[in-house]
């Protein structure tokens, strides 16, 4: 009779799926309380921050940062630390740059963005396989499969994390607009608006004439208050997450068995698998979008033709789009799959780059605004939960190197997004999003294709087996 250990005693009991879960919304929280901060300062860079592109720049730097991050720390950090205090300490290097705000210049926001960015490969790493270890554990207790699980996860994660935008935005525009929020109206004419702002803004030559600075005071009060949401984040995985010591027993296959040099060979090498390549794509076009909406969106339609003020309004109202769309395309997707939502978000976000081309923003048509940061929210829902589940299915026992590789792609392009920005109008870089968009679905499609493909040639097959006494009867077997 096969005997058991207390761990697999205590794994098979059910309450351990409600303390997974438990664990699953208090990591979602803390990430929410964290990027509360992080995301509210990120989507003002370009209209306080906008002088010679700086703001947009230290925002490049972020994620040039992250690409050295998700290749070469995310492995040799959590071996090191261990996910749960990978989680805390990379939450402690966005500080800096929240502290960066004080004192604008190109070395201190440059400098502290870099070092987020060194800290934000372990930090989404560490997530990524936290939710992914857990998923099967939960997968074995509950005969549930781990891929729905994880998909499951990972929206109820967006959907809290997501809320950030509310919380984060809603400070931001509390504050700016307690006083003077008309910085382009003042600014500007009617007739002005019209030729400077939306698809036709330029950051390089109109941020001057369409965008105010705001006073310090105001730009101090957030710092303040976003600072004291890291250190509170950091606090909440330190006390209310579980180490994952309690669940990665048996994993053979994850990094945890190999050596740091190892690891990076592994995360260094599925970069060069066809899957992955033909993935990248896409991945680019998940991070251009995001940088897109919360830059030059916000620039050019919503500081240049209502105020700064109102950024944090509109930002918010797109994040709880955003929250309720994980959620909501997570069991969707039970129903209908992964394609058939990709299809639909692809065709809503190509309406939404018709709008934008087309439309010429108002005061008086604010309300439009709001409108497109909702579904521009809900179609972000989809490319975030599906393809980032889509990586926890497509490459299992490899959960950190293929996490890493989904970081790394999307923040090459935040980083492209945000080097053309200052640059470029509006209408030209929404081409660029559209172009990435349509090539990146082709290599998608591919990608499931060849996935399915290979699944189906992975099928059992029958054998007749001739045993005596039992010549004809036929024996399952799987190759």
């Amino acid at each position: 009779m096969k005997m058991t250990t207390n761990k697999e005693q205590n794994v098979s009991n059910s309450s351990e799926t409600k303390r997974i879960v438990r664990n699953v919304l208090v990591i979602s929280l803390a990430f929410m309380v964290h990027f509360t901060a992080y995301c509210g300062a990120a989507n003002l860079q370009s209209s306080i921050n906008a002088e010679a592109g700086l703001g947009t720049a230290s925002l490049a730097a972020v994620y040039a940062g992250l690409i050295f991050s998700n290749i070469f720390l995310p492995v040799a950090v959590i071996r090191w630390l261990g996910t749960k205090w990978a989680i805390c300490v990379s939450f402690i290097t966005y500080m800096p740059y929240i502290a960066a705000q004080l004192w604008p210049n190109f070395y201190s926001l440059i400098l502290s963005g870099l070092f987020v960015g060194l800290g934000g490969g372990p930090l989404w790493c560490a997530k990524c396989t936290y939710l992914s270890v857990v998923s099967e554990v939960h997968s074995k207790i509950s005969n549930i499969s781990a891929g729905a699980l994880l998909t499951r996860f990972l929206g109820l994660f967006f959907m809290i994390f997501q809320l950030n935008q509310v919380w984060g935005n809603l400070i931001s525009s509390l504050v700016l607009s307690s006083g003077d929020n008309h910085a382009a109206v003042t600014a500007l004419n009617s007739t002005a608006i019209s030729q400077v702002c939306g698809a036709n803004f330029l950051p390089s030559a109109d941020a001057g004439e369409a965008l105010q600075s705001q006073p310090q005071e105001k730009i101090q009060m957030i710092a303040g208050i976003y600072l004291a949401c890291m250190a509170g984040a950091a606090l909440i995985v330190a006390v209310g997450v579980d180490s994952m010591k309690r669940y990665d027993s048996g994993r053979s296959e994850t990094g945890s068995t190999l050596s740091g040099m190892q690891l990076l060979v592994v995360t260094l090498k599925l970069i060069f698998e066809p899957n992955q390549l033909m993935l990248i794509t896409i991945n680019i076009f998940i991070g251009m979008q995001q940088a897109f909406f919360g830059a030059d969106f916000t620039a050019a339609f919503v500081s240049c033709a209502i105020g700064t003020g109102t950024v944090g309004f509109v930002m918010m109202t797109y994040g709880i789009a955003d929250a309720i769309g994980c959620i909501v395309t997570g069991y969707i997707a039970k129903i209908t799959g992964r394609i058939p939502l990709i299809c639909f978000a692809s065709i809503v976000h190509t309406i939404l780059f018709t709008t934008i081309l087309v439309w010429q923003p108002q005061p008086d048509y604010s309300y439009v605004l709001f409108i497109i940061a909702v579904v521009w929210g809900l179609c972000d829902s989809v490319w975030l939960v599906q393809i980032n589940a889509y990586y926890g299915i497509l490459f299992p026992g490899r959960e950190e190197a293929a996490f890493s590789n989904f970081r790394l792609w999307e923040s090459v392009g935040y980083i492209i997004a945000y080097v053309i920005s200052p640059h470029m109008r509006t209408s030209v870089k929404t081409y660029i999003l559209m172009g990435f968009m349509v090539l990146g679905l082709i290599q998608y499609f591919i990608v499931e294709y060849r996935d399915r493909s290979a699944k189906k040639s992975k099928k059992p097959t029958v054998e007749v087996i001739s045993v005596s006494g039992l010549d004809n009867k036929a024996f399952q077997t799987t190759e």
